[in-house]
């Protein structure tokens, strides 16, 4: 079994019962935040870029539960931090635990010199999961969706620094994504958006809108 815990904005984990896989940490000062940064165990953390809303709390929950950090080498430097990283680079694959994680790119700014922003197609639990990061739409995304049969497809929605639900139902569609789960949006006004636009454009794949604090099986 494979659960997916939404905690709100763009951070949620992945279960197998085994490996808690944690993504883009941002708890602290996160109005959408349903945990705190304390409470959350983790195995893995997978950061996708070092803005402050999605590197976030990652080094403290880190140094506190042993997790390892996944990332580009720039966005994992933690200034010496006793944290236990896996640098990677796009096109990458490093085979884990719980099964593999592949970098994939994202078209975004990184949040630190030297480094780039990221995505990750993760297969774990008998599952392919596709997590966009933070990104535009770009046709590429075909080329992932044809390498790796995408059964769920997490993307942001809320659109001024990322895909919208337009944008994000043509990502749908060119990934062959089975399945989509829509994060990054209503945090703040800025990226206000109805998730249901995102279930009205989207054709031959379920829509599974998960709110900050549910968790859904996949």
């Amino acid at each position: 079994m494979l659960t997916y815990n939404y905690y709100g904005h763009a951070c949620f984990m992945l279960d197998d019962g085994k490996n808690k896989i944690l993504f883009d940490p941002f708890l602290t000062g996160n109005p959408q935040a349903s945990i705190k940064e304390k409470d959350v165990q983790a195995d893995y953390i997978l950061i996708t870029h070092a803005h402050g809303d999605h590197v976030g709390d990652a080094a403290s929950i880190a140094v506190r539960t042993g997790a390892t950090c996944i990332g580009i080498p720039e966005v994992t430097d933690f200034g010496g931090q006793n944290v236990k990283t896996i640098g990677m680079n796009l096109g990458g694959t490093v085979k884990t635990d719980f099964g593999f994680v592949r970098m994939v790119p994202a078209l975004h700014s990184a949040g630190v010199p030297g480094g780039v922003a990221c995505g990750y197609v993760v297969g774990v639990g008998g599952k392919v999961i596709y997590f966009a990061g933070d990104t535009s739409l770009f046709s590429d995304m075909k080329l992932i969706g044809e390498r790796d049969k995408i059964d769920y497809a997490i993307l942001p929605i809320g659109g001024h620094y990322t895909m919208d639900p337009i944008d994000a139902a043509k990502a749908v569609e060119l990934l062959g994504a089975a399945n989509v789960i829509p994060l990054h949006y209503n945090t703040w006004d800025v990226i206000k958006q109805n998730p249901e636009d995102l279930v009205k454009l989207v054709k031959g794949a379920t829509v599974h809108i998960v709110k900050p604090g549910q968790s859904i099986e996949l």
